[in-house]
């Protein structure tokens, strides 16, 4: 299990170019990195939207945005395209970061029990280490909370 304090699991992991993005890539900067289960459904869409449009908060507390699923690097193209999304989205088919940060999780849906990824945001400081671990998000007003919490309120 993840704690705050600890260092941030390492991962490198294709954008939505194909091109290699690594944690250690942002090593001096504030990372908020946050799970979603899938491109183009609604709570995804939405959570990634809210993350868009406050990206000039984000530049000016100098943080990046890295929004991860098992999405295949296509999928994130047409999503990014889509929505217009200003920040990067990586893809991790082989379930190595997804799992490496604990969101790899059994969910239940209309009784059916299926592995998923369970919403989850985290911010990682400037040294790599655990700054904050939000699980289970709801989307709604979640990246008001996390630019209060970058900002120390």
């Amino acid at each position: 299990m993840l704690e705050i304090g600890k260092k941030a699991p390492s991962f490198t992991l294709p954008d939505s170019t194909g091109k290699k993005v690594s944690l250690k890539d942002f090593k001096g900067k504030k990372v908020v990195l946050y799970f979603y289960p899938k491109d183009m459904t609604s709570g995804c869409t939405q959570e990634a939207c809210d993350f868009r449009d406050a990206m000039p908060d984000f530049k000016r507390i100098k943080t990046a945005v890295l929004g991860v699923s098992i999405d295949s690097t296509a999928s994130h193209k047409k999503f990014s395209d889509k929505y217009e999304l200003s920040f990067t989205l990586l893809s991790d088919e082989k379930k190595e970061a997804v799992e490496k940060y604990g969101v790899w999780k059994e969910k239940s849906m209309y009784g059916r029990k299926y592995m998923g990824i369970e919403r989850t945001t985290f911010i990682i400081n400037e040294a790599g280490k655990i700054q904050n671990i939000y699980p289970k998000v709801k989307v709604a007003g979640h990246v008001e909370e996390v630019i209060k919490a970058l900002k120390g309120k």
